[in-house]
């Protein structure tokens, strides 16, 4: 199995209150989890990004992330410090451009020893695009040919130069220079050319990773990506986000093992599987207290429900559906009047409150119990077909993994379904994926 370690962004994972709760802002915290990760013999460490503060009714949520770093600069950094492990970045292809996107990604993949991942995102909102030039140009069925083509151009941009094998005599070697980075690209999205300045990586090019659920995205990351992250952590929709995914993947002469599925999932242990079900419940309040369960209960009602008890019914009130009181918020998009009544009827048959209802609503808890019983689930799953393995997210941060690294994965390690140790200097191994599609002839 494959296992990886997510450090939290813009989320409403994070315990603040938990005075281990430390800085999402300072290295030593990115340097923690990463370390605790190759400890662990994770395959990769993963970033996410927003390119803009979320707001509620006009202002910052406070209980967000604000102020995160650079992905890329922070990886970057990274890669002085760790040796084997995968460093996996969002970058957006929405207000972005290849070229430079492309080198960023191949000046990680040279720093790191041929490390470099880059989780392929598109951005669908004008409030975004207000940060940008272009604004909210791009209209949102345009988002997945914008970032097809971003990234068949950004592979055109690294096969612009030879692989290193194909340069070993001096007169190749001068030919190959020649002609290295020269690059042209005529197509809807982008029409560029010149010379690409970023020899080829260690790897080739850099593992690509994608996110989408749609029907759109799951056909996407069958024809591109190498790494697909799934929100299915339940067994009967993982199995059957599985089988659909892969089942895409021979009409573009691919193999079932060329893509590796992997759910964000959280777990929580116990001395005793009722000691660890009484800490993930204390955890889920600590997630949604109740100034989260009312702003997440905003979101959907479109409406300023600050005057409503947390630990009372539902509002009374219909929801406003135009614009909102959200922004930045992918979750509040949709059919909102459908998600309330949905809700509604929840609430009335179980009796719940508003808070009640979030927790139940945004729950993620995935693995509950003891060591033993948290490595047998883990491995069910993946032996399920279910699953490649795992992105986990931790609710605290920087130490959130450390209980993972020190009672399960050795537990995974006894069973054999989890490496004793890293095999190979690149993600690419760690994945076992292989190389890249081979690159063009050099002129």
């Amino acid at each position: 199995m494959h296992l990886a370690a997510h450090f939290p962004g813009v989320n409403n994972t994070t315990v603040w209150s938990d005075p281990r709760s430390g800085s999402q802002i300072d290295f030593d915290s990115f340097v923690h989890l990463a370390r605790t990760a190759e400890r662990g013999k994770f395959d990769f460490f993963f970033l996410a990004e927003g390119l803009r503060l979320r707001e509620m009714k006009g202002r910052i949520h406070d209980l967000d992330v604000a102020g995160r770093p650079e992905s890329l600069t922070v990886l970057s950094a990274l890669s002085a410090v760790t040796t084997r492990l995968g460093l996996a970045a969002t970058v957006n292809s929405t207000f972005n451009e290849p070229y430079e996107v492309a080198r960023r990604l191949a000046t990680l993949d040279h720093l790191s020893g041929g490390r470099a991942a880059w989780n392929v995102v598109t951005s669908y909102d004008a409030f975004t695009g207000e940060n940008f030039r272009r604004g909210g140009y791009l209209d949102e069925a345009d988002r997945y040919n914008r970032a097809r083509e971003f990234l068949h151009t950004a592979r055109e941009l690294w096969d612009s130069w030879a692989p290193r094998d194909l340069v070993a005599d001096p007169a190749a070697g001068e030919f190959a220079r020649a002609g290295a980075g020269t690059f042209a690209h005529r197509g809807t999205q982008f029409d560029i050319a010149g010379r690409f300045t970023v020899p080829r990586g260690p790897q080739g090019h850099p593992v690509i990773i994608q996110a989408g659920d749609s029907d759109e995205g799951r056909e996407f990351a069958a024809a591109d990506a190498d790494v697909i992250f799934s929100r299915h952590g339940r067994l009967d929709d993982g199995r059957a986000f599985y089988k659909d995914v892969k089942s895409r993947l021979a009409k573009y002469g691919r193999r079932s093992d060329e893509l590796k599925i992997l759910p964000a999932v959280t777990y929580v242990l116990g001395d005793t599987e009722q000691d660890a079900a009484e800490r993930a419940a204390e955890i889920r309040r600590a997630q949604v207290t109740p100034r989260n369960a009312l702003v997440f209960l905003e979101g959907f009602w479109g409406r300023d429900l600050s005057g409503y008890d947390p630990d009372g019914p539902l509002p009374d009130v219909e929801p406003d559906l135009g614009e909102g009181v959200s922004k930045g918020r992918a979750q509040f998009r949709g059919d909102r009047g459908e998600v309330v009544r949905t809700w509604r009827a929840l609430a009335a048959e179980r009796g719940l409150s508003i808070r009640e209802l979030v927790i139940e609503a945004t729950g993620r808890q995935t693995f509950i119990g003891t060591p033993r019983s948290v490595a047998g689930q883990i491995d069910e799953f993946v032996q399920s077909d279910a699953a490649d393995g795992f992105v986990f997210v931790p609710h605290l941060t920087p130490g959130g993994l450390d209980d993972l690294v020190e009672h399960v994965v050795p537990l995974l390690q006894e069973k054999g379904v989890f490496r004793a140790d890293y095999t190979g200097p690149t993600l690419r191994d760690h994945l076992g994926i292989g190389g890249p599609r081979a690159p063009k002839e050099t002129p």
